[in-house]
């Protein structure tokens, strides 16, 4: 009966296997010659088989040994696989973490970062919270965020840019990922006041508001207190899907994606117009404080890996 191979006589079997020789088998494991000899032999008669015949040049190998070698070989590459796992599992960043989502996930390509952040720490347990981009800059500040996705200029809420002093510290960490032009989107019976207008004459047109911490709030506040200009709200919504079905009723204007808005055009005739556009950016956001995080990190590197 075959007693369990230790694995010591194992590796000194698939060595000489591949050395053909005990000398040099020898020399690789750092032992001496009779003791690779002697695990051979053990070998042998535990299994009582013919594992390697005597030749002039050295060992030759029976095709018992030959597939009983291929078969230590296997359970050593097990071995060593069994270790990689191990080491992999202990080190292994662990922990939770908090993620702000804006608008549609295609569009941040959030399935493909939860994949890639799944591969880089598969002992992160992360949770969602979707709401608008100022949602995510005040949960970050709060602590009630780990990380997120931002359209704007991050400044709008880092109390920082403020500083008069130069070299102030950043309170966000910010990956850029994309940049992206919002249009002036309005219904068909507005298409004479809006195709050509500019933004002064499109503020006194009555348009489909969004809270403060939505994306469009602060790019049309900034855009019509710098004109002077005070923009004619008449109904104000959250959702971006919500503003274009009611631009499509005929309330008013709204503010949408240039992707949408050409949508919306072909789809629905919608109008755009054409004189006015506004740029932003799409970004990925943590404190700058907690970017060493472990979970952070990995987060930042999925989302590297996916954005480029």
């Amino acid at each position: 009966m075959l007693h369990t191979v230790d694995l010591k006589t194992l590796r000194a079997f698939v060595t000489v296997a591949r050395a053909g020789n005990v000398t040099r088998a020898a020399e690789e494991l750092y032992v001496t010659q009779p003791a690779v000899t002697l695990q051979l032999k053990r070998l042998a008669r535990e299994t009582g088989l013919t594992l390697f015949r005597r030749t002039s040049t050295g060992l030759e190998m029976t095709q018992e040994g030959a597939l009983l070698a291929a078969k230590a070989e296997q359970v050593l590459a097990a071995l060593t696989d069994f270790g990689q796992t191990a080491g992999h599992l202990a080190t292994r960043v662990r922990g939770k973490l908090r993620i702000g989502t804006i608008i549609d996930p295609e569009f941040t390509r959030l399935g493909a970062f939860l994949n890639a952040l799944i591969e880089s720490g598969p002992g992160i347990e992360t949770t969602l919270r979707h709401g608008m981009s100022g949602d995510v800059a005040e949960g970050l500040r709060r602590n009630e965020l780990d990380a997120g996705f931002y359209l704007g200029d991050p400044r709008d809420h880092d109390p920082s840019s403020d500083m008069s002093a130069e070299g102030a510290a950043s309170l966000f960490h910010a990956r850029e990922l994309a940049q992206l032009t919002y249009r002036v989107v309005a219904p068909p019976s507005l298409a004479g006041f809006v195709r050509e207008a500019d933004w002064t004459q499109l503020a006194s047109l009555p348009w489909i508001g969004t809270p403060q911490a939505s994306v469009h709030s602060r790019l049309l506040t900034r855009l019509f207190t710098n004109l002077g200009l005070r923009q004619n709200i008449v109904a104000e919504v959250d959702q971006e899907a919500s503003m274009v079905a009611m631009v499509r009723t005929g309330i008013g204007l709204s503010l949408c994606r240039e992707s949408i808005a050409l949508h919306e055009q072909q789809s629905h005739g919608l109008v755009i117009a054409e004189n006015v556009r506004i740029s932003t950016k799409l970004s990925f956001l943590c404190l700058e404080a907690r970017t060493k995080d472990p979970a952070i990190s990995a987060a930042l590197d999925a989302i590297r890996r996916v954005w480029g």
